[in-house]
């Protein structure tokens, strides 16, 4: 993202994330770290030249950033198989319930049985297609739904949500709705799991030129003391190897020119609203937009 006017000039101007900048100048070698900028995610390796003594360094710099957005669409395409193998398995064991019930006479307990369970089904179906008739956006909650179904966490479609087809802009590109969206109810799923009551609440409508995507859990919430660095990557509560997907939600609000916030629930748990300009509406500055957000302080 630097321009012209970056040659020459020391790398500690340049206004880099102070991570990136230290990798950058550092003496020792480093091999394939991953650094974010506010749009991009690159790769970073670096090889002192030496020959008696240290004469500079190579530093090689690769963009994963369209790599990781496949990335994360091929894990939650894992995630759907997975929990449409569950659905299925769950569904061989209701039919075969039906069934035995018929066998046992009990015709009307059969009946019933079915119904309620084609019912509990098609609630939240009717109730997404309903009120989000962008595609993407509906396919993408009814997946997430399933999966939520499957670790036990029931998720919900605020009552006010609405997003009619063909609102949502072309510069506004799927994939970032999908990375943000996705991995802000992937992350209120771990924190909801396993407690009782599991629940998400997502919002997801259009007002005043703005998309706004709500997503609240049912968890332990984040400690205030942490609300500055759950979006810095390899922050996580859930130990090693954790922590990319709420910095690549902000890293997608941000090429939009939105602002995303963190703030405590009514429930408890975390509640993170993400807000996006659409077309007709002034962007904020690349260079603003909080100012990355200063981790949606």
């Amino acid at each position: 993202g630097l321009d012209d006017s970056a040659v020459g000039r020391p790398v500690a101007e340049l206004g880099l994330p102070a991570p990136l900048t230290g990798a950058l100048l550092a003496s020792e070698p480093r091999v394939d770290e991953a650094h974010m900028t506010a749009d991009r995610i690159v790769v970073v390796n670096t090889r002192p030249v030496v020959g008696g003594e240290q004469r500079g360094t190579v530093v090689t710099l690769r963009d994963h950033t369209e790599l990781q957005a496949l990335s994360g669409e091929l894990d939650s395409e894992r995630g759907f198989t997975q929990a449409l193998r569950s659905q299925a398995h769950e569904a061989a064991n209701r039919l075969h319930t039906v069934v035995s019930l018929i066998e046992l006479g009990r015709v009307e307990q059969a009946v019933e049985f079915a119904t309620a369970e084609l019912e509990l089904a098609q609630a939240l179906t009717d109730r997404v297609v309903g009120a989000v008739g962008e595609p993407i956006l509906a396919a993408l909650l009814l997946g997430k739904a399933a999966q939520a179904n499957e670790r036990g966490v029931e998720l919900e479609l605020a009552e006010d949500s609405r997003i009619d087809d063909g609102v949502l802009p072309s510069t506004l590109p799927a994939r970032d709705l999908v990375t943000i969206l996705g991995n802000l109810i992937d992350n209120a799923m771990d924190a909801a799991q396993g407690g009782e009551g599991a629940r998400i609440i997502v919002t997801a409508l259009v007002e005043d030129d703005e998309l706004i995507l709500g997503v609240r859990d049912t968890g332990a919430g984040v400690a205030p003391g942490d609300m500055d660095e759950v979006f810095r990557r390899g922050w996580s509560t859930r130990g090693p190897g954790r922590g990319l997907g709420l910095a690549l939600v902000r890293q997608a609000v941000h090429r939009a020119n939105g602002t995303v916030k963190l703030a405590e629930g009514p429930e408890g748990g975390a509640e993170f609203t993400v807000r996006l300009p659409l077309a007709g509406r002034r962007p904020v500055a690349a260079g603003t937009a909080d100012d990355g957000m200063e981790a949606a302080r």
